[in-house]
């Protein structure tokens, strides 16, 4: 007996397949290299195959269960194949051909071809162009920001409104219905979008409204109260001092009772007085109210707490523009915020040559609106769909719009 076979190794019995639907049984002993193995089997698949010794290196065994593809120089057991596992004999890719001369050269042409000019390129071809200088800083006044001119047009608007409606007979016993208005916005009046949109995110409506009146209308605040707020156990108390709502609106009529009391000329000074009063208080009232997470997320960034409510007041509540205006130049300033826009313009006449606008100045309510929107911008959206405001509020805008493009 030869030694070769008495220290022989495991005969397996191997399934192998090929792409085209051949299939067949291969024995082999263990310690064949899988190099063996695919020249039977492509002697079996493919007789005469063998001549072209680049035969088998286009080819390769793939143990079916493992998808793994098997290395020519290992053996049957170096790859732990067992007894009966089917094998796939499959041809290699054909590797990509590299592209010729020709076509690397047409392609780098078509690429420079569409690529932009280089600044060395702009210069030549611009070179007996005549020369013009561009003021830049009118450049940038021309693309002023809306929100930033907003203010200064509210700011002049208000005053106007102020002018306008004191010379009307019942100025005072408007502005005291007016005074009225903001009580009745703070306890009974919610905005119905705001509150729409809280309830069709899954928030009770009851808290919504509670919500809405803490936050001057503010679907965002709004929105953070009711998530701050949701396990808090006094969530659905009511509002302090709500019930009681006659009792102002008798005190407002004594007052204005008593307003009306004097001689003519004694009432038309008191009548001034009380005036200024009124919008005082109603200035008082429209308070600006800092997003309390954006202060916090900026204070923690090391800013003093009065830079951080100056740069939320200036930028509109909004945290990323409050930041880089606290990182830049900080302009415009809050004193800023309080100047109003030049009355000569050619914007503030068009838009007080608007007959909307003019009509909507004698409202009280525009009044208010306008000073709702300086103090708490986020309000603008209530104002802009409220029936009576919301027009004034796009002629103002479209008007603003027109004159900047030209």
């Amino acid at each position: 007996v030869q030694e070769e076979k008495i220290f022989a190794g495991k005969v397996l019995r191997l399934h192998v397949c090929t792409m085209e639907g051949a299939e067949w049984l291969e024995e082999v002993p263990e310690d064949t290299t899988v190099e063996k193995l695919k020249e039977r089997c492509l002697k079996h698949c493919v007789p005469g195959s063998l001549e072209d010794p680049k035969t088998v290196t286009h080819h390769k065994l793939i143990h079916a269960t493992s998808e793994k593809v098997l290395t020519d120089t290992k053996t049957v057991l170096e790859e732990n194949i067992q007894d009966r596992d089917v094998l796939l004999l499959i041809k290699k890719r054909a590797p990509t051909l590299l592209p010729k001369m020709a076509e690397v050269v047409a392609e780098e042409k078509r690429k420079q071809e569409q690529k932009a000019p280089d600044k060395d390129a702009i210069l030549k071809a611009t070179a007996n162009l005549p020369a013009r200088s561009v003021d830049r800083t009118v450049t940038h006044h021309n693309m002023r920001d809306f929100q930033t001119e907003l203010r200064k047009i509210l700011v002049s608007l208000i005053e106007v409104a102020q002018k306008l409606l004191a010379l009307n007979p019942d100025a005072v016993e408007l502005f005291k219905k007016a005074n009225a208005m903001l009580d009745e916005d703070e306890e009974d009046r919610v905005d119905e979008i705001a509150l729409r949109q809280l309830t069709e995110m899954g928030f009770p409506e009851s808290r919504a409204v509670k919500a809405l009146r803490l936050n001057h209308m503010s679907v965002t605040q709004a929105m953070e109260w009711l998530i701050e707020h949701a396990d808090d156990p006094s969530v659905d108390a009511p509002l302090p001092g709500q019930a009681p709502a006659e009792a102002p609106a008798e005190g407002a009529a004594s007052s204005a009772e008593a307003a009306a009391g004097p001689s003519s000329e004694e009432g038309g000074e008191e009548a001034k007085d009380e005036l200024t009063e009124i919008f005082k208080k109603i200035r008082r009232k429209r308070e600006f109210r800092p997003d309390p997470r954006a202060v916090i997320a900026l204070m923690e960034m090391g800013f003093d707490e009065k830079e951080v409510v100056d740069a939320l007041r200036v930028n509109n509540n909004q945290q990323n523009a409050a930041c880089e205006w606290l990182l830049g130049d900080r302009k415009p300033s809050p004193e800023d915020l309080d100047k109003g826009i030049d009355t000569n313009s050619p914007l503030f006449q068009a838009i007080l040559e608007n007959p909307v606008v003019q009509l909507g100045l004698t409202n009280p309510k525009t009044l208010l609106a306008f000073e709702d929107m300086l103090e708490n911008p986020l309000n603008s959206t209530q104002w802009m769909n409220d029936p009576e405001t919301g027009p004034v509020m796009l002629q103002i805008s479209r008007i603003f719009q027109t004159l900047n493009r030209t």
